[in-house]
């Protein structure tokens, strides 16, 4: 199989290729730098600028599947520009690709784009799943809600066009586990808000695999990659302070402080989406990490050759 990415070196990128290559598929990947374009026998970049619109378009060529995991990260401060480069990073490669697919005969079988649980309303007692028509009202609904708008533009084409919306990635390199654990390690660390916001959670090789597993069925439609076992604020840091050896003695974080240093962006910290993972296991996807003591202690001992495994 030969399979196109489009933000290949990200954190999930970089763990989809790694698989990829364990299971002896070619990868095709886009870069906005051209001096970062790497040839190999199975890694193959192409240089892309969707601000500009173009694309090299030999990079569909023998393509049996794309998957698009393109957009700036959202935890920065929410400032006009920033908002700005955070919707266009999401939204332009999405409209380059659909426009460039139009334009070659292409072999796409599949075609799989990323999204975000942040399009669910913040709730302490609903439990989502993908039927949900609801928009959470705050920047991260919106710019998830206009994503996924432009993802199901590619339905005009003949492939079967997928949506998986992602929760908290935990992983040892990226992500929020490095961010929520450095203050742990140096003993300030905090629960925030109440602690009983939910966070639905999902370990680095699960999502990756999980666009494998749509990939390689054809799958179409809206998929939620989140653990089926999601776990409120308080339980997700006093499993991290476990993991680390070292206690949380601080007293909760009020919002309000969190305000002061952050922004509007700390709203990421105190919204509660409660995601159920029902529809993607009923695909036949079996998770690896359905536990978070056993995730968390996975990504924090780096157990590289166990992961190696299990991909």
């Amino acid at each position: 199989m030969k399979i196109l990415i489009a933000g290949a070196t990200g954190l999930i990128g970089s763990e989809i290729v790694r698989i990829c290559h364990n299971r002896g598929y070619t990868v095709n990947y886009l870069s906005t730098s051209k001096k970062k374009i790497v040839v190999s026998e199975n890694y193959h970049g192409f240089y892309w600028n969707p601000s500009k619109k173009r694309i090299d378009m030999a990079c569909f060529e023998g393509v049996d599947a794309v998957i698009n995991l393109s957009g700036v990260s959202i935890s920065k401060r929410w400032t006009p520009t920033n908002k700005r480069k955070i919707m266009g990073s999401r939204l332009k490669p999405l409209e380059l690709l659909n426009e460039a697919i139009a334009r070659t005969d292409h072999t796409i079988k599949s075609f799989v784009s990323a999204s975000a649980i942040g399009i669910y309303p913040h709730s302490y007692t609903n439990y989502y799943d993908e039927a949900c028509n609801e928009v959470d009202n705050s920047f991260l609904g919106r710019v998830v809600s206009k994503w996924e708008v432009a993802a199901k533009e590619l339905d005009a084409h003949t492939f079967p066009v997928a949506i998986v919306r992602t929760g908290l990635v935990l992983a040892a390199n990226g992500g929020a586990l490095p961010k929520m654990a450095k203050p742990i390690k140096f003993f300030a660390g905090a629960v925030y808000g109440n602690g009983e916001q939910w966070q639905s959670w999902i370990h680095i090789t699960d999502i990756a695999k999980i666009y494998l597993h749509i990939v390689e069925n054809q799958l179409e439609g809206i998929y939620n990659a989140v653990a089926p076992n999601p776990v409120t604020n308080n339980k997700l840091m006093h499993e991290i302070a476990h993991a680390y050896k070292k206690p949380i003695i601080w007293p909760n974080i009020p919002m309000a402080l969190m305000k002061l240093i952050l922004g509007k962006m700390a709203y990421l910290l105190y919204v509660s989406q409660r995601v159920s993972a029902k529809k993607i296991e009923e695909t036949g996807y079996r998770f690896n990490y359905s536990n978070i003591t056993v995730a968390i202690g996975d990504v924090v001992n780096e157990k590289s050759q166990f992961r190696e495994e299990l991909a």
